[in-house]
């Protein structure tokens, strides 16, 4: 049995996928854990699905999760969770943002957005959901709402001995810290 432990971050572009991914990668390889990251972008500069991968373990040998293989989906926007949810294992954990960002058909009336997202991944897997952008924008800045995503990662999966302030110290502008710290910190409390 492997020590392996796959995560599987998915949203839509401008959301800052690719930014939490990269300070996980990050706060892992401190705590010394082997560390391999994939990034999906393609076409999502911006309102494009974009999903990453972060892989860590003793030794890990590839940076991909296999369909069913996911030990935990962190969906950035609840729509995303249903399109990835074949990733994730029977007894994985999801984390919703329970956040509509609609897509091209959906915002020109040619499609309706999806009822029942949630409550889909409620019927199959353990889920934490909540609105980060409520939380972000309580917390005085709704731009934080892929830091407080972070946070309940990092709560979800029990990876609370790893110093995140230091690694967003590290890795964000000053002029945006203290309000990326809070969110992370309310991301937690999630």
């Amino acid at each position: 049995m492997s020590d392996v432990k796959s995560i599987l971050l998915v949203g839509v572009g401008g959301q800052g996928t690719i930014l939490v991914s990269k300070l996980l990668t990050q706060g892992l390889i401190r705590a010394g854990y082997d560390v391999k990251m994939s990034e999906v972008h393609g076409m999502a500069q911006r309102g494009g699905s974009v999903s990453t991968q972060v892989r860590y373990g003793k030794k890990v040998y590839s940076p991909i999760i296999g369909e069913g293989a996911a030990d935990i989906l962190v969906a950035f926007e609840k729509m995303e969770a249903v399109r990835y949810a074949s990733f994730l294992k029977p007894e994985g954990i999801a984390v919703i943002n329970n956040y509509e960002i609609p897509s091209l058909p959906v915002a020109i009336g040619a499609a309706e957005y999806p009822a029942g997202c949630v409550e889909a991944m409620e019927k199959s897997f353990k889920t934490i959901s909540f609105n980060a952008a409520d939380v972000a924008q309580q917390v005085g800045n709704p731009r934080t709402m892929n830091v407080v995503l972070l946070g309940a990662l990092i709560k979800a999966f029990d990876m609370q001995d790893i110093d995140w302030e230091q690694i967003l110290r590290d890795n964000l502008p000053a002029k945006v810290l203290d309000v990326n710290l809070k969110a992370l910190k309310a991301g937690m409390a999630m």
